[in-house]
This record gives C-alpha cells, sequence and structure tokens, in this order.
C-alpha cells in the first residue's frame, strides 16, 4: 500500500472518529438530562416557580414582614415592614440580623405565613433560611429573601404576612469561640 493510500486511510478513520465524538456529545445532553430527573441531582429552584409566569397586574397584595428571635440575644427586624407587590412579580426583601452578645452564635430561620396556607404560594429563590446563620460577636447582616408570588394565589387573598424566627444552634459557633458551647 502506498504512503498515499494509508494517508487518506488515516484521514477517513480520523474524520470518522471525529463526527463520532461530535454525535455523542449530542447524545450526552437528553442522557444526561434524564440521569438528572432519575436521581434527583442539580435540580434547580426553577421547577417550583409557578407555571404562569406573568405578573398580575389587576391585583396587588399586600405583604406584612414580622421577625422574631427566640430566647436568642439577636436583634432582627425587616428593612421594610410591608409591600404591595402583584403576583408573578420577582420581590426581594431584607432582613437585619444583629447578635447583641460578646460571644459568636449560630441561629436558624424558621418561616411562618399568614394565613397559613399561603405559604404554598410563595416560590423562595433565595433565603437566609435556607441555612444555618453565623454571627460573630456583635456582627450585623442583612440578609434577602427574594421570591415571586404565585399568580395561582386565591383571589380573596388581598393581605399576607411572612414571619421568621429564629432559632439558637445549640454549640455551632460558640464552641468555635472558645465558650463551651454555653449559654451567655
Amino acid at each position: 500500500m502506498s504512503r498515499k493510500t494509508e494517508n487518506r486511510h488515516l484521514m477517513l478513520r480520523l474524520v470518522i472518529a471525529a463526527v463520532a465524538m461530535f454525535g455523542f456529545g449530542f447524545a450526552l445532553v437528553p442522557f444526561y438530562k434524564t440521569i438528572c430527573e432519575v436521581t434527583g441531582v442539580n435540580q434547580l429552584l426553577a421547577a417550583d416557580l409557578p407555571q404562569n409566569t406573568q405578573v398580575d397586574k389587576n391585583r396587588t397584595v399586600t405583604l406584612e414582614f414580622d421577625a422574631n428571635s427566640h430566647g436568642m440575644p439577636w436583634r432582627f427586624h425587616p428593612l421594610k415592614s410591608s409591600l404591595k407587590v402583584h403576583p408573578g412579580e420577582l420581590v426581594r426583601i431584607d432582613y437585619e440580623v444583629e447578635n447583641t452578645t460578646d460571644a459568636a452564635m449560630s441561629g436558624q430561620a424558621i418561616p411562618s405565613y399568614g394565613p397559613d396556607y399561603t405559604a404554598q404560594y410563595v416560590k423562595k429563590l433565595e433565603c437566609f433560611c435556607f441555612t444555618q446563620q453565623q454571627l460573630a460577636a456583635h456582627e450585623k447582616k442583612v440578609m434577602p429573601v427574594v421570591f415571586v408570588l404565585d399568580p395561582a394565589l386565591p383571589k380573596g387573598v388581598e393581605t399576607m404576612t411572612l414571619s421568621y424566627t429564629f432559632f439558637e444552634v445549640e454549640g455551632a459557633a460558640r464552641a468555635d469561640a472558645g465558650s463551651g458551647g454555653g449559654k451567655s
């Protein structure tokens, strides 16, 4: 076999391999998506968003915001006490928290809603309540909550309350600060 013929065969094999790899790359996309759906890996919050993402400009709901710290020496409050929003609109509200002690502390915020059945219509994209919050001594933080109020919210709901209560996570930050995990 001549060198020219060998080069053509090699070139043909390389082209076939490149086309096969390109096709394999396209085949991986639906395969990867199927694996992720089956295992629940890489599921984004977008799946929880309302199906109708249109903003309902004909309707306004008053959202009232509340904050409490259960047995914790933290100052905790929303930066706005209320807000008028249209269902389907992206909303951001900021809360401020301050550790008033001389020791580091950890807390976890738990949300509650009024009326309580309205919780299913609040689709959170970002919230400090998703994770524990650790504050150093006298540290102050501003923490956002970003959500969409589902347009499927019943028409009779004109006012809703979103309330957060911080509870101390015993031993988490205080043990790190060398205070032995006890209360100050």
